[in-house]
């Protein structure tokens, strides 16, 4: 059974996020192991410089290392100028990978200031969800849900119709 991971900076604030995390996660426990790492987010100012955001970057890409680097990975990192997917697509490359001898599949968010160069460039593949902005805490959320929707799409369920 293969291994999907969100690492993600922050916590969830909201219960009613939180709950549907848990709803996706119990659902998606019929294919796949599934895991969120939520890692600490850097503090910084009202109005950070570049010097601070790109010091916050650093230090939560150090954070992300020991996911990124495991054995059997397939990083996909989260950013606007990843590629966009249909649903059928991404369940398609999610069998892809898994087809390709990967047991892990990270997909990787950052803080609300993106993520690191370095860690972007550790990742085989970037996603876009949308060229729309989302909460960053719903994009968790959809994530969750697009990857269970991936999952009942390989499987024929009902869920996608």
């Amino acid at each position: 059974m293969i291994s999907v991971n969100i690492i993600c900076v922050g916590k969830l604030k909201e219960s009613y996020l939180r709950e549907a995390i848990a709803e996706y996660s119990k659902r998606l426990s019929a294919y796949c192991r599934f895991t969120i790492a939520e890692l600490p987010e850097s503090r910084l100012s009202d109005n950070p410089s570049d010097k601070e955001i790109s010091s916050a970057l650093s230090q939560e890409a150090k954070l992300m290392q020991s996911y990124l680097t495991a054995k059997g990975v397939y990083n996909i990192a989260m950013c606007i100028e990843g590629k966009q997917m249909s649903s059928p697509a991404l369940a398609k490359h999610i069998e892809k990978i898994s087809v390709d001898g990967f047991s892990t599949i990270n997909f990787v968010i950052g803080s609300s200031f993106g993520i690191d160069e370095g860690v972007k460039a550790q990742c085989r593949g970037r996603l876009s969800m949308s060229e729309m902005t989302f909460p960053h805490q719903l994009a968790r959320v959809m994530l969750a849900e697009q990857i269970y929707r991936a999952f009942s799409i390989l499987s024929n369920s009902k869920y996608h119709k």
